[in-house]
């Protein structure tokens, strides 16, 4: 899988934003995607050195239109934190 595969998006939150001036970011990634893919994804795509990944399974959730109902997609979440002397990702610089 490259790396492009296994970033999906930033999520983009208040608790995310929070996390940034901690050198902690979060993504979207793939769900068949596993911590050492995701660490080297990092690393590969933005040049920074990953000192813990942490993922989560996220359900998709109910969603009514009219009488019709369904669920949203289930998808992964991955916390990425960066070692102290990395430098940060240039990407999420703007929005702190």
């Amino acid at each position: 899988m490259k790396a492009v595969d296994v970033i999906i998006k930033p999520i983009l939150s208040e608790k995310s934003y929070a996390d940034i001036a901690n050198k902690r970011y979060t993504f979207k990634v793939a769900k068949d995607a596993n911590k050492v893919e995701i660490k080297k994804a990092v690393e590969e795509l933005f040049g920074v050195k990953v000192k813990q990944v942490n993922t989560s399974n996220v359900n998709g959730k109910l969603k009514r239109q009219g009488k019709t109902q369904g669920y949203t997609s289930d998808w992964k979440k991955a916390i990425v934190t960066l070692t102290d002397d990395s430098k940060s990702i240039e990407f999420f610089d703007s929005l702190s």
